[in-house]
């Protein structure tokens, strides 16, 4: 990358060169399907959810078990309808995950809910950071999105190894976001919530090279990232659960109760909290999570890799 470098808030200077090109046009595509209308892109949405089903094959199969550990008490033939409507989903947050970022996010604005948007505008006015902790949806960059026209929200990311998507999906994302902090700006995110910043967090993910313990998820041990304990007990900030899911063509978004006498001296013990949050969202819009991501590849001395 040549220009300026990039911040939390700014992009920095496009990728340039002939190298690039292929994934310029790339991101043209990706452009353009985010400002299809609505209701094209949800039915293109189902159609890509299909195909996707039909072709990811190591992806069906880790969505398949996924499902089969986190609900045992499903027969088999709700957890395939289970499996199948989380691709459908997948498919439509595809569409969603574009238009969030480079598209129109009025045609949301007219049917949307949020509940307990008092509870941030409590912390805000005392001057308190807060830690907004959700999982790995495929609503999440629309309800972050539509949650920025009453909060000044940044978020946490994994940075993109290609370039000129990393470059085009922060510049996105930066037309709405206060910040956008990679993972390993670690002491930036830090500040932002000692100085009273919000920040967008998702931690249930199995992030190799981490910080983590074994906690529960849906009962099953999961490799668990510490840092929702660590930011609390470094910067003192509200840890606030935010649960988001799509109802039709409705978006509802609901602010938790700050989780109390967060954080403990126990960081395994924090992170069991915080799961057991991500999964009661999880069971309100089970079909929108991310099913297709190895969540148990990790596995305590003794017990088997599953997938």
């Amino acid at each position: 990358m040549s220009g300026a470098a990039a911040t939390p808030t700014s992009p920095g200077a496009p990728p340039r060169g002939v190298r690039h090109w292929p994934m310029w046009c790339a991101v043209g595509l990706l452009v353009a399907m985010g400002r299809l209308p609505w209701g094209l892109q949800r039915a293109l949405g189902r159609l890509v959810g299909r195909l996707a089903f039909m072709l990811a094959g190591s992806r069906r199969h880790a969505a398949r078990v996924n499902l089969r550990l986190c609900f045992p008490g499903l027969d088999e033939a709700a957890r395939e309808r289970l499996l199948r409507d989380s691709f459908r989903d997948f498919g439509i947050g595809l569409f969603e995950f574009a238009r969030a970022w480079w598209g129109d996010a009025a045609p949301m604005r007219r049917d949307v809910v949020i509940e307990n948007l008092d509870i941030l505008r409590a912390l805000e006015a005392q001057g308190r950071g807060v830690l907004m902790v959700s999982g790995h949806f495929m609503t999440l960059e629309m309800c972050g999105r539509l949650l920025c026209d009453h909060v000044p929200l940044a978020g946490m990311y994994r940075r993109y190894r290609d370039p000129v998507m990393e470059w085009a999906v922060k510049r996105g994302r930066l037309r709405y976001a206060a910040a956008m902090f990679t993972n390993e700006d670690i002491r930036p995110a830090m500040r932002h919530l000692k100085q009273g910043g919000f920040l967008w967090y998702a931690p249930d993910q199995d992030m190799r090279g981490k910080d983590t313990v074994f906690a529960p998820f849906f009962g099953v041990p999961a490799a668990t990232i510490t840092a929702t304990h660590q930011f609390a007990r470094l910067t003192g900030c509200a840890v606030v659960p935010f649960f988001h899911r799509r109802e039709g063509g409705r978006y509802v978004l609901r602010i938790g109760e700050p989780l109390a006498d967060f954080p403990s001296k126990d960081a395994a013990a924090d992170s069991a909290r915080v799961n057991a949050s991500i999964e009661a969202m999880v069971r309100e819009a089970p079909t929108q999570y991310l099913w297709i991501h190895r969540r148990f590849k990790r596995r305590p001395d003794g017990m088997a890799p599953p997938y």
